[in-house]
């Protein structure tokens, strides 16, 4: 059952989430309906240009990395040695967000459109955003920006204008989260790129439990 969201901050039971994951469309993208979601394991995933509501899902099995499981392989501890790209922490958000939206405007369903954006700025804006930069000199080159909340990170979107830049990017940002106490990082959808860097799955309740203690 897909249930339709009114004006009110609230969720259904994610727990009734249809097979896909999709529990509701509707609602908005205030900064405060959507901390309500992420804290609940909730996020917006739609097609912006075919749908006229927000999608809004909550997968029953989560992918999930933890940091300190962080796959390196052999190429990328090769390629970290020689020092050829730089990495910063939420220094050029804006620039990431509309690097991620750039890459993906052609495809079909794409979903960061100029609302999501605005919303994630927002979010951004007040601390529960946060972004990775990877640099070849003075051009950016790679990077992701996800949601963070207390010692939870969850992943949005990454882009890569060279070979590896997205992955420089999560393996910087699974160290520091391991170096700073963090928890895990939400994948939110499984690739082959992400299980081969460590990404497994979890069921909801154990999720739950973790977002639990890294959020209360």
């Amino acid at each position: 059952m897909v249930f339709r969201l009114d004006d009110s901050i609230s969720f259904p039971d994610p727990r009734l989430a249809e097979p896909d994951g999709l529990l509701a469309i509707g609602g908005d993208l205030s900064v405060n309906r959507l901390l309500l979601a992420y804290s609940h394991g909730i996020f917006p995933w739609y097609s912006f240009r075919d749908c006229d509501n927000i999608h809004w899902y909550c997968p029953h099995e989560r992918f999930v990395i933890f940091p300190d499981e962080i796959h390196v392989s052999h190429s990328m501890r090769t390629l970290m040695r020689k020092r050829l790209y730089e990495i910063t922490f939420n220094t050029h958000f804006d620039a990431v967000i509309a690097q991620c939206s750039r890459l993906r405007l052609g495809e079909e369903g794409a979903w960061l459109g100029p609302d999501m954006i605005a919303a994630y700025k927002r979010l951004h804006e007040q601390n529960f955003a946060a972004s990775v930069e990877v640099w070849q000199g003075d051009e950016l080159v790679g990077g992701l920006y996800g949601v963070t909340l207390g010692r939870c990170f969850f992943g949005e979107s990454m882009f890569s204008l060279v070979p590896s830049g997205s992955k420089l990017a999560l393996i910087a940002l699974a160290r520091l989260f391991s170096q700073h106490g963090g928890l895990l990082i939400d994948c939110q959808l499984e690739t082959p790129h992400l299980r081969s860097m460590g990404g497994r799955f979890i069921s909801y309740d154990e999720y739950m439990k973790i977002l639990d203690e890294g959020i209360r």
